[in-house]
């Protein structure tokens, strides 16, 4: 029997493999690990969320400290003793001390139990001298409110309302949430890489992905917010329905500037309006609980 030398058989194919398809194969096993096992149930809001278990509050409690004092060093506070920055202090004071009561209570509400992350905050608050319409509160419970918010506010009753939102998302762990999902996109970006996938291409994919998952995913986080920091507002004994002409005020204030609701992190303010006042009777409600049905201590802030 004679070998054909010229290979005019046909041969078998090996079965080799692409080593890029490998390593994508592997990195979206590992997304899809850290995605499912950070899920949770939120108490206070009964929905699902993700943080990865290598961010703790403390961790969080660390990088808001180190945030907070980078802005103290490059903003200018005003007198801690000053009539301002008693009045706000007094307010956040108010907040604070109802933070485990409706904690408790919306997550009842929810058929849960809070983890009251609050415990291991050590709360500090302070006015910084800036134009800027703004507060925050950091992880680990820093606050600051810019003074170009308290024209805007006009009293203690819409600081309370912005100060139970800023609270809130430290209450939440919104930045884990926000952390959890960045380190997934960076996968996600990672796995495109490695692919070889056009960078074009690749760059359209995420575009669409922010406006479809990224944003609106943003905005639900301050929507979350304006409803805690509502009912942290209520339960504290100010008057809720101070966030309506609030917000009014913020929609002047915008002048038109604001981008689209779609194209944005935060709901319009007509947005934020109309489920504010759908919020209020719920908030009243908090307010009779938590304040006996009476009017509270509401004040001006100016």
């Amino acid at each position: 029997m004679q070998i054909d030398p010229e290979g005019q058989y046909p041969q078998r194919r090996g079965f080799g493999f692409n080593p890029r398809l490998i390593i994508v194969l592997l990195i979206a096993l590992y997304g899809a690990y850290k995605w499912f096992s950070s899920a949770q149930i939120q108490p206070e809001t009964g929905e699902k969320v993700h943080i990865d278990a290598s961010i703790t509050p403390q961790q969080e409690s660390a990088m808001g400290l180190q945030a907070y004092q980078e802005v103290m060093q490059q903003e200018q506070p005003v007198d801690p003793n000053s009539q301002l920055a008693q009045q706000v202090r007094a307010v956040a004071a108010r907040l604070i001390k109802v933070i485990p009561a409706v904690e408790d209570q919306l997550a009842k509400e929810h058929g849960g139990q809070s983890q009251h992350v609050e415990n291991s905050f050590s709360w500090d608050v302070n006015v910084l001298k800036s134009d800027q319409v703004n507060a925050f509160c950091l992880p680990g419970g820093k606050i600051a409110v810019y003074t170009g918010l308290i024209p805007v506010a006009q009293n203690a009753d819409a600081i309370a309302v912005v100060l139970g939102h800023e609270i809130t998302h430290a209450l939440l762990r919104h930045g884990a949430q926000r952390m959890t999902r960045q380190n997934l996109e960076k996968l996600g970006a990672m796995a495109g890489a490695v692919s070889g996938i056009d960078p074009n291409l690749q760059n359209a994919v995420f575009s669409a992905y922010g406006v479809t998952s990224q944003l609106p995913y943003a905005r639900k986080q301050e929507t979350q917010a304006d409803e805690m920091g509502l009912m942290l507002a209520a339960a504290a004994c100010f008057d809720p329905q101070q966030a309506i002409p609030l917000w009014q005020r913020m929609e002047q204030g915008e002048q038109g500037n604001a981008p689209p609701e779609y194209a944005s992190t935060h709901p319009s303010a007509g947005t934020r309006i109309a489920d504010l006042q759908r919020l209020m009777p719920k908030a009243m409600e908090y307010r009779a609980q938590f304040c006996g049905g009476g009017n509270g201590a509401s004040g001006s802030t100016r």
